[in-house]
């Protein structure tokens, strides 16, 4: 049996991120809420982290073993991927088996070697006579400036992360493509925070489930959209309190390091066009630029991957796919900060606010 045959052994837990003024009619369709499964939530979804111990940097691997519709959209000015052109809608393969989020800057884009071996042993990817081709895209983030640069991920580190996922939920904070992720650069290293990786995901009543996981690593405060407070960023000048990106930017700064970039993957059990899953793609970046500012800068990565594996029969308009996308990334990005520990030189939201 193919291995992405297997069967979820877990009945997911909901979790349903807040719509902020969402019409009564919206709100009604959302079952209650519960502790989050994340993006594990959609059927078919696999997630695997691995995190070296040299030094703060990993990789995290999104499975979709049976493989899924795939679009991205790259919005920051500096990113690092892998296999874009592929999911332009225009082009010819239809399926992907993963997406391969790491740190180690352009160095890291090895990762993605590790989980096609993987996949390929597994007897995953697009028939090619007797040879199977897994097909899988990635993006990476820079963390160089978090310990040694000169250790990062390479091909062994996907491979462990693929061989680790599972429909679980997963892990946040500072683990895989989380592991050396910081926030708030808007002022130098000396002053910016911890990140890290979150999930999160929705259930409407009707089945569907739309889900996300970030890499949080922006140049950028990380901001709480229904409150407008800044949970992690760019410290005042003593390190102990939060100096506010928005305000900073209203006078001249320095061009802030090049450490930055926020990566993701968005995923629902609807079925969904190459071009559909690339417009939830666009949709989710709303999420990111909700609850980082600034975003989408010449000095971040920006890109989020879309994932559609219709395993339900769900159907449900790309509207409203991507908008609750949006919701996803979020409070994926929350959950990031929040979930993260300090280290040395870099402390934590809940290091500053134990409240967070």
């Amino acid at each position: 049996m193919r291995a992405g045959t297997r069967t979820r052994s877990l009945t997911a837990v909901t979790f349903i991120a807040s719509l902020a003024a969402a019409p009564p009619e919206l709100a009604a369709q959302q079952t209650e809420d519960a502790e989050s499964m994340g993006i594990t939530e959609v059927p078919g979804i696999l997630v695997g982290h691995y995190t070296l111990a040299q030094r703060p940097t990993g990789c995290t691997v999104v499975l979709a073993l049976d493989g899924a519709t795939g679009g991205v959209d790259v919005r920051g000015g500096a990113p690092g991927t892998r296999e874009t052109a592929l999911l332009d809608p225009v082009n010819t393969i239809q399926e992907l088996h993963a997406v391969v989020l790491s740190g180690g800057s352009a160095f890291g884009l090895d990762a993605a070697g590790g989980t096609v071996r993987w996949l390929e042993e597994n007897g995953v990817g697009v028939g090619v006579g007797a040879i199977r081709v897994p097909i899988v895209a990635g993006a990476i983030l820079f963390d160089l400036r978090v310990g040694d640069g000169k250790i990062r991920p390479d091909a062994e580190c996907g491979y462990r992360a693929a061989a680790a996922a599972s429909a679980i939920a997963p892990a946040e904070g500072n683990v895989g493509a989380g592991a050396g992720a910081t926030v708030g650069k808007l002022a130098g290293m000396s002053r910016a925070m911890k990140g890290g990786i979150g999930t999160a995901s929705i259930r409407r009543a009707d089945g569907l489930v739309v889900g996300a996981l970030i890499a949080v690593n922006p140049v950028g405060d990380v901001i709480d959209p229904s409150t407008g407070r800044v949970i992690a960023g760019v410290r005042t000048e003593d390190g102990v309190g939060l100096a506010d990106a928005r305000a900073l930017v209203r006078q001249p700064v320095a061009s802030p390091s090049s450490s930055n970039t926020v990566i993701g993957v968005v995923a629902t059990n609807a079925g969904l066009s190459k071009a559909q899953a690339t417009k939830v793609a666009q949709m989710a970046h709303d999420g990111l630029a909700r609850a980082i500012s600034p975003a989408h800068t010449p000095w971040d990565g920006d890109t989020i991957f879309a994932l559609a594996t219709g395993q339900d029969g769900v159907d449900a308009d790309v509207l409203e796919i991507g908008a609750l996308a949006a919701e996803a990334v979020s409070e994926a990005i929350l959950r990031a900060v929040r979930a993260a520990e300090g280290i040395p030189g870099l402390p934590s939201a809940s290091d500053l606010d134990p409240s967070d």
